[in-house]
């Protein structure tokens, strides 16, 4: 299977940072095809605007997704954001590792959302969800978390499930991807080192059957 990995974490030595590696060595051992984006070892630049096109609808008035369906349809995508792109369409799983920042992805990886996620390219009218441009492509969240498991309830954080929906469903699903359940590492800051090594290897264990899992059960 072909796996693209990403990783949106500034520290290269972080538990993140250890989690993507093992990913990678897992997948690569195990006979899969691995790509990657380590978005803040590339210095990916997350601001939209008329650097994302090398082409232009509209010299007046600037609508990203008018120039996103105008560039898909005659070329006209920056280098950096259609090799990205190319990525996207190349892999059978996607896997993004991140921290959970104010209660979302770092602004790293929702600015290459905004400028990978093109309209015309990943989604269109009518064309989002069960009919959605991606659709065939399996995706999975790994992420980490400062506040411990039992602060993630509804009279406190809220429910993990729930600030994860707006990823999962209105990113993910939205172009198409079927999305496994997340693998989540709370309070990550306070694990020994023995603990963080049992973590790992759970990961590594859960990778190797992963084209075998269950699809999550979106019921918000």
């Amino acid at each position: 299977m072909k796996i693209l990995i990403l990783i949106a974490h500034p520290e290269p030595k972080s538990f993140n940072a250890a989690m993507y590696q093992e990913a990678i060595k897992t997948m690569e051992e195990n006979g899969h095809e691995v790509k990657t984006s380590d978005l803040y070892r590339m210095n990916f630049n997350p601001v939209s605007d008329r650097e994302n096109f090398t082409t232009v609808q509209n010299k007046v008035h600037f609508s990203q997704q008018a120039e996103e369906h105008f560039a898909h349809e005659n070329n006209g995508f920056a280098s950096g954001i259609l090799a990205e792109q190319e990525k996207v369409l190349w892999c059978d799983l996607m896997i993004w590792q991140f921290p959970l920042w104010w209660f979302s992805v770092p602004a790293i990886l929702k600015g290459w959302v905004d400028k990978v996620f093109a309209m015309g390219k990943f989604y269109d009218n009518g064309r989002i969800y069960d009919n959605g441009l991606l659709k065939g492509r399996k995706a999975l969240l790994s992420l980490t978390t400062g506040g411990p498991e039992k602060n993630y309830i509804t009279t406190k954080y809220g429910c993990i499930d729930q600030i994860l929906h707006p990823i999962q469903t209105g990113i993910l699903e939205f172009v198409g991807f079927s999305v496994l359940p997340s693998e989540i590492n709370f309070s990550i800051e306070r694990t020994t080192d023995e603990e963080r090594k049992e973590i790992l290897e759970r990961w590594n264990t859960r990778l190797k059957n992963i084209f075998a899992e269950s699809l999550i059960d979106n019921k918000y």
